[in-house]
Parts: C-alpha cells; structure tokens; sequence
C-alpha cells in the first residue's frame, strides 16, 4: 500500500499547488482513489489538502477556476436560503462548515475564494474522523468583500460589492441561515470558520447555548494548544497554575486559548476564573494589553490587567513579564526575534514557544530559530508543519505540529453521534486533557508532544469517546446506538468502528 500512496502524490506535480489541484481533479475523476488516499495517507495528503497549501489555494481561487464542491449562498439569495438548501442535492447533511472569508488564516478577507477554507476543513471530518463524506458540506456565506483588488479582479465570481455596513442585515443574514438549517437537518453540527474577529465572537455568543455549533479559530485553536501546554508540561513536572503565558496577539485565536486554559485552571486547581487569567498576557498591534487603555475591544478587556506595566514591544513585554510560554497568533513573521528566542532562553529552562500563526510565512519564528536559540531545550509547537532536525549526536528531532484536525474532527463526529443539543466549553477541555495524556514518555523525550498524525483515526478514537461521555453525562445528548452503554472503557472501540472509510487500495500501480 505504501506504494500506492508514493505513486498518486509522485504524479502530482513539484510545487504544493500542483498537488492541491491534482487532488481536487483525482476526487472528481475517481472518487475512492481519492478517499484512499486521503484516509489512509493522512499524514502525507494533509499539507496539500489543508495547511499549509491551502492559504495559497484560497488566495488564488479565483485564478484557479475550482469548481467548488460547497453551497454558495449569497447576500441576495436572503429570504430563500431554506430552498436553496433544499434544493442541493445531498438530503442527508449531518456536518456544515461555514465561513464568510473575512479572516482566511492571516491572509485577511478573501470574500468567495474562502470557499476553500470550507472544502479543506470539510474533508478533515472524513480524513482524521471517518465521517461518510456524503454527509458533509461546506457552505461559503457570499456577503461580499472589502478586499478592492480580488472584487475587481475579472475572474472572481463572488459578489462584487463591500461587505454589509448595516450589522443588523449581516445578522439577519447568518439568523436566516442558522434557522433554515435547524429546519433543514434538525441535528446537523455547525463549524463556524475564519469569521472576523467582532462576527466571530458576537456569533458563538448567540447560537452557542441554542444550537449545536462552535468556532474552530476559537475553540479548537485554543483546545489544540492547551493539549500542547498540558503535554509540555509532563515534560518539566510543573502545574499550569504556575505558569506565566504571554501571547503575541489579541485576536479570536488568542482570547480563546486564553479562556480555555484560564477555564482549565480554575477546574483543576479550584481558584476564580479571573484569578486565572491573571496568568495569561495578551499582546496586540499597540503592545500589552493592560487595565487603563481606552482602545480594547470587548473580547479582550477580561485579559486586561492592572498589575503589569504597558509595554510597547515584545522584548519589553518578556522582560517585565518574565514568562514560561510564548505563544504566537499574531500573524506576524518572524515576531519571535532572535532577541525575544534568547530572552526565554535565560528565563526557563525549558522554554515552550509556540508559534502558531498560519500559513508558514506568517509563523512567528521557524523550529530551528527556536531550537538553535535556546540550545535545543525549547518545548515547541507551531501551526504550520516545519522540517526535523538532526544534531550533532545524530538525534532527530520532530518539531509537533499543533494542527487543529487532532481534535475538532473528533469533537464534531460526537456531537454528531450523541446528537448533541449544543457544545459547551467543557467539551473542548475534555478533548484537550483527552489528547495531551497520549504521547508516550519517548515521544515527549523526541520533542512530539503528540502522537504521529499517522495514527489519527486511533486518536480522534479516544477523543470521541471521551467527548461523547461527557456530552450524555452532562444530558447534553444520548448514546449512540449499539454503543455499550454502561462499559466506557468500550467507546473508543465503538467509535473506531462508527469511523468510515474507503475499501483499502488494491493495486499499488493504481494511479489517475
């Protein structure tokens, strides 16, 4: 089988963008060789089918001519949004994900080319989770872009026009369509995806307790990276209480992370959620942000502290904060300056550094700024993928990638089996603990702070069995059927088994 895979992704082409291309022309010509692939390559496909190719992919939609495998739905198809789902040719939708294309990655507001955001994500659900691909859709709500140069561009075929300046008819819009998929599909799950950061926030905020959604730039992001934390920390023995965090970034990605691990805290060691934010410094494009300023938005203000100077720069904020971990969601490269890397050097002995910023050229340092600046002691995960390093022992070294298809695919196809009612927060601190306890003792020794994504569906196994406790424990949903109800040990075996997948490939020689 292992040529197999070496044959379809050799006849691809040389550059990232050749291989995104020829995957999307193999799932149209041959649909199982496709989701052989997918599903049992996972590992060598998922840098062309998502990050970090996918950015590139989205930037370029439009000069592309993809043929768009989701639902468009536009500002003037209001008022028929339910027929137009209905209307689609797939009748059994269990899985949306949804974006507007505001805020793809770091890229800014790419409008209908965010279509692309959907598709990749949309394929994860089946690649990492085994969800039957004929259940998903992607859907791109087309309300225009403020993106002049792509609106004018001649190929692009969103609706050329600014995005609303009235809130109130955007809101109409996302109510109308949260309403005609619960009347559509009653107990689809709903991923929200690159949503700008006001948009982001206000709409978990009012369909979270009434709908079964969540938004991954919030809360995967945030449950990926306290996994990460939870895992670093079995390798220096500390507590997350005692740690000092400091974010180069303020945005959805950055408050979501923060309140998962402040909400973490306050689980495990029984102080105030506000105490545990007291750990947590976020830093946005005017520097620290601290009580006093006049210019925070709202997401930000529960993480704007009193007892910290203002800080203009990073190096300045490392130095007064003195913290343990650096985590990087800003989206701007090379924020972690050889000046910032050697100062968390002199501050802890293990550092963990963080950048995660996507695509690649927007990280805030690369795996080997990191390493060789802190004399390979650093506790390292990015958003992007980066290359081992061998030292001069001859020692491999696997920087993990904080990639949020560990846990988001798992999460969804719980909620989806137990037909959840709605996500909380615990579900996401549930996953999160769920995956930072798998790594072996050797693994962590090598730097990987996870499992090898090769054996994601094994992962995203437990996962779903450890979210699907909690949502019936917490009456939240119901057993799946045939699940052993009263024997949980069963349920990663059981989820294992509600995975779908593609008959294994047959021939090595099978190529498009």
């Amino acid at each position: 089988m292992a040529d197999f895979g070496k044959a379809i992704l050799d006849g691809a082409g040389a550059f990232p963008l050749d291989k995104y291309q020829f995957l999307r022309r193999l799932r149209e010509a041959s649909t199982e060789q496709y989701y052989q692939l997918l599903c049992y390559y996972t590992q060598q496909v998922l840098p062309y089918i998502y990050t970090p190719t996918v950015g590139e992919a989205c930037q370029q939609y439009h000069a592309l001519r993809i043929k768009a495998r989701g639902l468009y739905l536009r500002l003037d198809h209001r008022s028929s949004i339910l027929s137009q789902l209905k209307a689609w040719p797939q009748k059994d939708v269990r899985v949306i994900v949804v974006t507007d294309g505001e805020r793809i990655l770091g890229l800014g507001d790419l409008g209908a080319n965010g279509m692309g955001i959907s598709e990749g994500k949309i394929e994860l659900y089946t690649a990492a989770a085994g969800v039957n691909p004929a259940v998903c859709l992607p859907v791109c709500l087309d309300v225009g872009t403020n993106n002049v140069k792509l609106r004018e561009h001649p190929d692009y075929t969103g609706l050329r026009a600014p995005r609303p300046i009235r809130q109130q008819v955007y809101d109409e819009f996302v109510q109308e369509f949260m309403e005609a998929v619960q009347a559509w599909q009653p107990h689809t799950l709903i991923q929200f995806e690159d949503f700008g950061n006001t948009n982001a926030f206000r709409i978990l905020e009012r369909y979270e307790d009434t709908a079964c959604c969540f938004n991954d730039d919030i809360q995967g992001t945030a449950a990926i990276t306290l996994a990460a934390l939870l895992a670093a920390l079995r390798v220096t023995g500390q507590r997350l209480a005692d740690q000092r965090i400091l974010f180069m970034g303020a945005g959805e990605a950055a408050t979501g992370i923060a309140s998962l691990i402040s909400f973490c805290i306050h689980r495990r060691d029984g102080i105030s959620e506000q105490e545990a934010r007291q750990r947590c410094h976020l830093m946005d494009s005017k520097g620290l942000v601290v009580a006093g300023r006049t210019d925070l938005q709202h997401h930000k203000l529960p993480f704007a502290h009193a007892n910290v100077p203002p800080c203009a720069t990073l190096i300045e904020a490392v130095r007064a904060i003195k913290p343990t971990v650096l985590i990087g969601v800003s989206a701007v490269a090379n924020a972690f300056t050889p000046e910032v890397l050697a100062a968390m050097a002199e501050l802890n002995e293990r550092p963990i550094i963080f950048p995660l910023s996507n695509p690649t050229h927007l990280a805030e340092c690369t795996f080997e700024q990191a390493y060789r600046a802190t004399g390979g002691r650093v506790l390292f995960a990015s958003g992007s993928p980066f290359d081992t390093i061998v030292d001069e022992r001859g020692v491999a070294h696997h920087p993990p990638q904080a990639n949020n298809a560990y846990i988001f695919p798992a999460v969804g196809h719980a909620a989806v089996l137990t037909r959840a009612q709605r996500i909380p927060e615990e579900v996401f601190l549930v996953a999160a603990e769920r995956l930072a306890a798998m790594a072996t003792p050797a693994e962590l020794e090598a730097g990987a702070l996870f499992p090898p994504f090769s054996r994601i569906r094994a992962i995203s196994a437990d996962v779903m069995a450890a979210v699907a406790a909690h949502l019936v424990d917490a009456a939240l949903g119901t057993a799946p059927e045939g699940w052993p109800a009263e024997q949980r040990e069963g349920w990663a075996a059981a989820a294992l088994r509600a995975m779908w997948s593609p008959p294994p490939p047959a021939a090595p020689s099978s190529r498009l």
